[in-house]
């Protein structure tokens, strides 16, 4: 992009008749009303199935249940009815695909995208947690916080006991470890655990209505970011809110990601609302009565997004680059929006964790996730097989050391990454949303641990920012092959690993054969020339 495109965001969001389809059909109608409840009927299933399969309470208040007891002692059958709920909503989502795809004549619109939304995320808040037993770690350390002490210093164990009702769901590996989340988070966990007390049930369901509240905050900023940058709003909900990553791991996983994410994301569209149309020749207008007031609104919020997860800081920056083009966009003015959102920064996040009072203490444990060594790190990943080679040419056992040296080389290349794009976008050779998002999977990826749902930091904001028909495919082949790869389980089945190859075969058994029932309304995909923008140039 040049500096001609700066007047070609603005009037795209000018003038969104342009920028967005026309309704549907009423045959397309009838396709939709079938993939909305081909995914409902998923999310069903997949609630169903959670009962058996998912990452339940060490005391399963189901477990006694009549009727719903009966899948917590049928490991098997309850996997199956969870993969088919997977595979359903993911095929749901990809028909869905293509009745907003970019280019359409007539396109889903986003009342009915939201109304599909709600659809699907009905049955998930009823959910046991899947996928991940973190919500347990967020309800253990709140309570250290409720009772007084650091969380920054000692782990559930030590500060709750072993015997404690919220220690006993915390995976064995995490019961040691201080908490890496921000002040901010455990704050609202805390006032979660006066609700709730060791009540499990109550503070899951209370944990995932503040999921809920990031997942809200999302939907509202997602299609007014995607107008500015000349993306087509409803596109960027399909990718970013209705993606399966986004119900699997922060509806149904109950991460907090999602509050992060909210927040990083509205604060990125506060801040937008203050600044006005640049024409690419110049001159700047003068400042608005007001502006500054949203800039700095617009960076305290995108602060308290990194006072639940730190990687929102980094939308400061791409934040910045745009303030900085529109006072003129000189190096000077650069440094200067530098100072003022790192005093905003600093004012805020200090008043956060004084107030708190916990002080600077998560700090030090911003690394804390780092003493798990997966294969799913490219970093760390690297080191395992440097450290196998060495075995293999005899030259002695070397993974640790190796694992220690991808770490540090790639603490050194994101950042890097990351620096590189904040230039780019300050010469507008992208758009900083879409640095922003590419920047964060950078940092992330080649972090010392990567998890299914850190891909979220980077496809959340590139959904609104990024409006290439070659990006939008290859993100949704990512998203769908991990949402099915990673299966809902909240146990590994050792010594009986026959479980998960049955519930696999039945699970797409009982998906054919619904696939064969509706094949008839499934949606037909309207090809649109690849590389091709969201919007067009007016």
């Amino acid at each position: 992009m040049v500096a001609g495109d700066t007047t070609r965001v603005t009037r795209a969001r000018d003038e969104p008749g342009r920028a967005e389809s026309g309704p549907l059909d009423e045959r397309e109608r009838r396709q939709l009303d079938v993939v909305r409840r081909f995914g409902t009927v998923g999310s069903l299933l997949l609630t169903i199935g959670s009962l058996g399969a998912g990452a339940a309470p060490v005391f399963n208040p189901v477990f006694r249940i009549p009727v719903l007891g009966l899948f917590s002692r049928m490991t098997t059958v309850a996997l199956a009815f969870a993969f088919t709920g997977v595979f359903m909503i993911v095929l749901a989502w990809l028909a869905l695909g293509r009745l907003s795809r970019p280019g359409r004549a007539r396109a889903v619109s986003v009342p009915q995208m939201a109304r599909t939304l709600v659809m699907w995320i009905a049955p998930l808040v009823f959910t046991v947690p899947s996928f991940s037993r973190d919500v347990y770690s967020y309800l253990a350390q709140s309570e250290i916080v409720a009772m007084g002490q650091d969380p920054y210093t000692v782990g559930p164990a030590q500060a709750l006991g072993v015997n404690h009702p919220l220690t006993q769901g915390v995976p064995t590996m995490w019961r040691e470890t201080p908490s890496p989340y921000g002040p901010l988070f455990l704050t609202l966990g805390k006032a979660i655990n006066w609700l709730t007390g060791d009540h499990v049930v109550l503070g899951v369901a209370a944990h995932r209505a503040l999921a809920l509240l990031g997942l809200a905050m999302v939907i509202w900023a997602l299609p007014r970011l995607a107008r500015r940058f000349g993306v087509s709003p409803v596109s960027a909900l399909w990718l970013g809110a209705a993606n399966p990553l986004v119900l699997f791991h922060l509806v149904v996983g109950v991460h907090n990601e999602a509050l992060a994410i909210g927040l990083m994301l509205v604060g990125f569209e506060l801040a937008l609302r203050g600044m006005p149309r640049v024409t690419p020749d110049g001159p700047f207008p003068p400042w608005q009565r007001g502006e500054l007031l949203w800039y700095a609104t617009g960076a305290a919020v995108i602060t308290l997004g990194a006072a639940v997860k730190i990687p929102a800081a980094l939308a400061l920056g791409f934040l910045g680059v745009m303030i900085a083009r529109r006072m003129g966009g000189s190096y000077k003015h650069l440094f200067l929006v530098a100072g003022g959102l790192g005093v905003v920064f600093g004012v805020v996040l200090t008043a956060t964790s004084l107030g708190s009072g916990l002080g600077y203490g998560w700090v030090a444990t911003l690394n804390t996730a780092a003493t798990i060594k997966s294969w799913m790190a490219p970093m760390t990943a690297l080191g395992f097989g440097a450290g196998w080679l060495g075995i293999v040419l005899g030259l002695g056992n070397h993974i640790e050391a190796a694992i220690t040296a991808g770490r540090l080389v790639g603490a050194v290349i994101g950042p890097l990454i990351a620096a590189k794009l904040l230039m780019d976008s300050f010469r507008w050779k992208l758009r900083p949303l879409t640095g922003l998002g590419v920047g964060l999977g950078a940092v992330l990826v080649f972090g010392a641990t990567v998890q299914p749902w850190y891909l979220l930091w980077a496809a959340v904001p590139l959904a609104a920012g990024a409006g290439n028909t070659r990006f939008r495919t290859a993100a949704m082949v990512v998203s769908a092959a991990l949402a099915v790869a990673l299966g809902p389980t909240g146990a590994t089945f050792d010594g009986r690993v026959f479980v998960l190859p049955y519930a696999y075969i039945g699970a797409i058994t009982v998906t054919l054969v619904a696939v064969t029932l509706v094949r008839k309304h499934i949606p037909r995909t309207e090809w649109t020339p690849a590389g091709a923008v969201t919007a067009p140039t007016p």
